[in-house]
């Protein structure tokens, strides 16, 4: 099996990994894995035996990553940053959840091997899943993929699978309960207003201004379908062989019943093309799909509306909703790391790239 993974953003700190409780509580942070426990809770669900090695994978920006090698198994760990954490954020059981109901429908998902709720175990709740083989794909494409006609297909393959997505019955998959299916905007812009009183380290006019935008430009939802949340390529798993297939699609922390068409705004918001400024979270985590081949965005919306039949006349609304909930989440993000309950450079820094998107924000909300 080939697996490659994202660049781990920030080494493992000595306080992460320890092997009991004992030796955590010799610290000034709470563990992220205390390796003992977790043998036990794997030995319970029989997932491979002996002693762990875990190794922290993807971007690490938001819920924590772990590759998880034991007696030939390998294996993927979920689980959250460490506290603080804001109200209803990181919930890592509701995300397992979602995957499991989705086992059976044709969203492209890894399966859920076994869900701890009990916080003793490692200190937060977690659930592990199977490993995905394939490519990652933020910086870089794999040699098979890297050519302007496979480019295109990676691109395409994204709006398929976010169309089968929001294909889903939900209803039928046993999601009934999991969100609201109406009242979808409205509660984002009171959810994320509430959230940036309690993330914020400054004050940015940026945000209120756009907030105050929003409410008053706010179209109405056509029928609620699971939406992802956080859906961009760099969340997706690829196989690394040519033609291009996305192969699952991760990290369904933001997930829930709603507006599908967030989804779209979120992933245009994400989706860097030539002539784009080289700067910001865009740059960060999608530079690649500057590349020769790729779709635009406008590609990207045509394809999503000839697929799903639903209108892309309101994306400029929904592009600026992505970005203003970015500004907010990411500020918190930002709140953690300079607080010391984060070890991640990239979050550290990004106090000016808060004021960049809230910018950008603004700019898409008029038309710029």
């Amino acid at each position: 099996m080939f697996v490659r993974f994202v660049a781990v953003s920030a080494p493992i700190a000595p306080d992460d990994i320890v092997q009991t409780a004992a030796d955590g509580e010799a610290n000034s942070r709470v563990p992220l894995l205390v390796l003992e426990p977790l043998e036990r809770f794997l030995d319970a669900n029989g997932i491979g035996s002996g002693e762990i090695r875990a190794t922290p994978i993807g971007e690490g920006h938001s819920n924590m990553t772990y590759l998880i090698e034991r007696g030939g198994s390998e294996v993927v760990l979920r689980r959250p940053p460490r506290p603080p954490l804001p109200p209803s954020a990181h919930d890592v059981l509701r995300e397992a959840r979602l995957l499991s109901a989705l086992k059976d429908t044709p969203a492209r998902v890894p399966a859920v091997l076994a869900v701890c709720a009990e916080e003793q175990v490692i200190g937060s709740p977690f659930y592990v899943m199977e490993l995905i083989a394939g490519e990652v794909i933020v910086a870089s494409l794999p040699a098979a993929l890297d050519t302007p006609q496979q480019r295109r297909l990676i691109g395409e393959q994204l709006i398929d699978a976010l169309v089968e997505i929001h294909g889903v019955d939900w209803r039928a998959a046993g999601l009934e309960g999991f969100g609201k299916p109406t009242g979808y905007l409205e509660r984002q812009l009171r959810r994320f207003t509430g959230l940036w009183e309690l993330n914020k380290t400054r004050e940015i006019e940026a945000v209120e201004s756009v907030g105050r935008w929003l409410a008053e430009h706010m179209p109405s939802s056509g029928e609620a379908t699971i939406v992802h949340g956080d859906f961009r390529l760099g969340n997706t798993i690829f196989a690394a062989t040519s033609p291009a297939h996305l192969e699952a699609v991760l990290d369904w922390e933001m997930a829930t019943i709603g507006d599908p068409l967030a989804d779209i705004g979120y992933l245009c918001m994400m989706w860097t093309e030539a002539g784009d400024p080289v700067s910001g979270l865009r740059e960060h985590l999608g530079a690649v799909t500057r590349g020769e081949g790729f779709p635009t965005r406008a590609e990207l919306i045509e394809r999503y509306e000839a697929r799903s039949g639903r209108s892309m006349s309101n994306i400029r609304w929904y592009t600026t909703l992505a970005l203003w909930k970015s500004v907010v989440f990411m500020e918190g993000n930002y709140k953690r790391a300079i607080a010391g309950t984060v070890d991640d450079p990239y979050l550290r820094q990004f106090g000016d790239g808060v004021l960049e998107l809230a910018s950008q924000a603004e700019a898409v909300a008029h038309g710029a």
